[in-house]
């Protein structure tokens, strides 16, 4: 998970970035504040790995407020800039930052640094999911996952006790960070590969261990041949 804050005083640019980074689960906001002592002390204690900051609205050298932060904080924690003037840009790149955003700020800009900066720091491997909605927090053990179904908009986590638990983001939001044994067989599944007892070429199906079945298409086709070649069985016996 990566933590950020924002120092901000538009509530504007501070709702627009938390509604694009809310489409990505691996993102949390821990907090807004415009006010120096509250952000230094917020910052210090949760130690965010994405800091956004408006160079424009601090009454003090904002350079100054990231000098000290990096004093203390993690060497892999980042800065964004956010300002009305392209004239700070060679400043803030100087100064260490990761990336700018200017004034007006759009859901595309954002969504282009959030991309870097994953790209930058790609998620490790986890063994738990978390699904956030609004203040809720749900951790979920990702080897208790048999499969993943979309509902529309929500998707549907089928679990190895039998329950299942929904979450209000899209099937595509958690196919980029799940782990390797995972694939999209389906427009409308996910399944961990760690639960296969059976691959029906001739009926387009799983079966799973907990006897589920799910269907697989034609245009996953691929990940289906994947997940038989990395099972890969002791021997292979052909039954006439």
């Amino acid at each position: 998970m990566n933590n950020y804050f924002i120092i901000e005083t538009d509530t504007y640019v501070i709702d627009t970035i938390k509604k694009v980074l809310e489409e990505l689960p691996e993102f949390n906001c821990i907090g807004s504040s415009s006010d120096y002592d509250m952000s230094m002390n917020t910052i210090l204690k949760e130690m965010p790995m994405l800091i956004f900051i408006n160079i424009d609205c601090q009454s003090n050298n904002p350079f100054n407020l990231v000098n000290e932060l990096n004093q203390y904080l993690k060497s892999d924690t980042e800065f964004i800039a956010i300002s009305s003037s392209k004239t700070k840009t060679y400043q803030a790149i100087k100064t260490g930052f990761f990336d700018y955003l200017l004034n007006p700020v759009t859901d595309l800009e954002i969504r282009k640094t959030a991309l870097r900066f994953k790209k930058k720091h790609p998620s490790k491997a986890s063994k738990t999911i978390c699904l956030k909605s609004y203040k809720d927090f749900r951790y979920l053990d990702v080897e208790e996952i048999l499969f993943l179904k979309a509902d529309n908009n929500t998707t549907d986590f089928h679990m190895s006790d039998g329950s299942v638990i929904n979450s209000y983001k899209t099937l595509k939001t958690y196919e980029s960070i799940l782990p390797e044994t995972f694939l999209r067989v389906h427009k409308s599944y996910i399944i961990n590969s760690a639960y296969i007892s059976r691959i029906n070429y001739g009926k387009s199906k799983f079966t799973l261990k907990k006897q589920k079945h799910v269907p697989f298409t034609k245009t996953y086709i691929e990940n289906v041949d994947l997940m038989v070649n990395s099972l890969n069985p002791i021997s292979k016996i052909l039954l006439n």
